[in-house]
């Protein structure tokens, strides 16, 4: 039987109006490029009917118990069975058809591929301003200088990696800090990391972000301070 090379994982949680639309996405890519994958929903506790759509839709569906986005990432990175992970947000901000550019570099030895949405341009309305101009960009600035790594977006939701690497990492952060979390243990193993162009699109969803700009943004600040005094990335 042939190895099955990728999965692209959609952490999930309550994203009925955008899931259909992003896992038809996925699959026209793998059917029109010919990669033996499969499309992985992590299902975080959904109250909809996003776990029936999924399956209805033809994607493997993974319930995650233990709430939060790096939890959801986690359990689904242990559930997939491809040698290669994309993982993007499954609210429509991100078109899976650009999973080419990030298997692309994990192909030629790449552990960690980061989009960058300022390379890939945003659709207007499709980030508020100050993430766009102030929070985004100083975490990223910070992440830089703590992990040593020229990346210039740290919280693109679309990102792909080597399944077995990040196994081997021990991740451990469960909330929106395991993005920095996943940059800060690929650059302190030596892993080699670059970033590709990655567009935003607007939330298809139309209701209310899972972000906390406040309480996540200082769960991301407060990861990379303590990764500095231990020595450890997250």
């Amino acid at each position: 039987m042939k190895e099955m090379e990728l999965t692209i994982l959609m952490p999930c949680l309550n994203e009925s109006r955008s899931l259909a639309f992003c896992i038809r996405q996925a699959q026209n890519y793998i059917r029109t490029m010919g990669v033996c994958g499969e499309i992985l929903v992590a299902d975080n506790g959904s109250t909809d009917n996003s776990r029936q759509i999924a399956a209805d839709c033809g994607a493997r569906v993974e319930k995650v118990a233990a709430r939060g986005y790096g939890n959801a990432i986690m359990g689904g990175i242990r559930a997939s069975g491809g040698r290669y992970i994309v993982v993007g947000d499954c609210d429509g901000s991100y078109d899976f058809s650009e999973c080419g550019l990030f298997l692309e570099k994990l192909r030629e030895g790449y552990g960690l591929v980061v989009g960058n949405r300022y390379l890939g341009g945003m659709e207007k309305k499709s980030m508020a301003f100050w993430h766009r101009y102030v929070g985004v960009p100083v975490l990223s600035m910070i992440g830089r200088k703590r992990y040593g790594v020229d990346i210039g977006d740290f919280h693109c939701g679309l990102r792909g990696f080597d399944r077995e690497k990040a196994l081997a990492l021990d991740l451990q952060c469960g909330g929106m800090e395991f993005a920095t979390e996943l940059i800060g243990r690929f650059a302190r193993a030596g892993e080699r990391i670059c970033e590709v162009p990655a567009k935003l699109y607007r939330d298809r969803r139309c209701g209310p972000s899972h972000l906390r700009t406040i309480p996540d943004g200082w769960r991301h600040l407060r990861l990379m301070f303590e990764s500095e005094k231990t020595g450890k990335a997250g």
